[in-house]
């Protein structure tokens, strides 16, 4: 069976599926088409049913789960993961009402965390989130919301965090971070969703067992980031919750879920149930 499969260049998901995708572990007779894209472009495919399997944001998952389930392994959650809120230092004190923010695609994780801080911001302009810090340096907005590698870039390109949204999060609801997830086509059934699973889990293991070694997988895809930063990367959004959400992340997703549902009253939200495996 041939599945298209849909991740980030990010080091953390090169690194999570790299003995699935290049042949390293014996998949039955599953084969993976790989597209590599940013994450809000991940976000549109989702809710245009474009691929089998995707990684796309928490905050996207429940305007797509008539089509799709949430996969147990692979995904992005934890703590201490969060986006980070930043301008540069000679910003006056930050007015969401009055200046224009940056922030990674309107149906992301960071776009519902960063509402939730600031359910009044006037001002936002969607962009692909690798473009996000040059903007804020270049005066070209106020401030931005940084995700990825730009948690671990921004001060050196002289950026000052105002705040950390994933930390305002975790203060308010007292769960883990939802960042990303994997999920998979409802149609093609339980016994697809089981094995998928299983395979991701085994990847990730995989990669664990040669850590801290890079494979150029990862390297090749990580947008000339240098190793320091594609394994603080690795090690802060590859966590116990990529081998399997379990009951903490299953309970911190349903919190997202229920965040979600506020920010959008009146709006359904698909199937009863975002997983596709048993608990």
């Amino acid at each position: 069976m041939k599945l298209t499969l849909g991740i980030s260049p990010c080091p953390n998901d090169t690194f999570i599926f790299d003995a699935l995708v290049n042949g390293a572990l014996d998949t039955g007779g599953l084969e993976l088409e790989v597209a590599h894209e940013d994450v809000q472009t991940l976000n549109e495919w989702a809710l245009a049913g474009r691929l089998d399997v995707t990684k796309l944001s928490y905050g996207v998952l429940p305007l797509v789960t008539q089509d799709y389930a949430l996969l147990e392994a692979g995904g992005a959650l934890g703590r201490g993961v969060g986006p980070l809120l930043v301008a540069r230092p000679d910003l006056p004190a930050f007015d969401p009402a009055s200046m224009t923010v940056a922030i990674p695609g309107e149906q992301t994780t960071a776009h519902l965390l960063f509402s939730l801080a600031y359910p009044g911001a006037a001002h936002r302009r969607f962009m692909v989130f690798s473009e996000i810090e040059a903007a804020v340096a270049a005066g070209q907005v106020d401030a931005g919301v940084l995700i990825h590698e730009g948690r671990f870039t921004y001060a050196a390109r002289g950026l000052a965090k105002l705040v950390d949204l994933g930390d305002f999060w975790e203060r308010r609801t007292g769960a883990p971070i939802p960042l990303g997830g994997i999920v998979v086509r409802r149609a093609l059934g339980a016994e697809v969703a089981a094995r998928l699973d299983r395979l991701i889990r085994e990847s990730v293991l995989a990669a664990r067992s040669r850590y801290p070694a890079l494979s150029p997988y990862v390297r090749g895809h990580a947008q000339a980031l240098d190793e320091a930063v594609m394994r603080q990367h690795i090690d802060l959004y590859v966590n116990d919750f990529s081998l399997g959400l379990g009951p903490a992340g299953r309970r911190a997703v349903e919190t997202l879920l229920g965040v979600w549902r506020e920010q959008h009253p009146g709006t359904a939200a698909g199937a009863a149930s975002v997983f596709a495996v048993p608990a």
